[in-house]
């Protein structure tokens, strides 16, 4: 099954703050994907595109244009769990 996002907010440093419909919270560094993927280099390039993320209608991927996108499963199996 694919982890839906419920909420999302861009922190500092190329960081995104997700909240899944099943209560877990993470921090996803994007800053690593930048260095290592042409295509996430815009984020860091393209001045105020990091924080103009949108999510899709499905709830299952963060995008910022047409090249530049992140699904929520790669959020989920990566990112840093917050403890409550």
């Amino acid at each position: 099954m694919i982890p839906k996002i419920v909420s999302v907010k861009a922190e500092k440093d190329y960081v995104l703050s997700v909240e899944f419909e099943d209560g877990c919270r993470v921090l996803y560094d994007l800053s690593e994907d930048m260095d290592q993927l042409p295509r996430y280099s815009d984020l860091r390039n393209v001045n105020g595109l990091f924080e103009n993320f949108q999510l899709d209608e499905s709830g299952t991927c963060v995008f910022w244009n047409d090249y530049v996108d992140l699904p929520s499963d790669t959020i989920y199996k990566y990112g840093k769990q917050l403890k409550d």
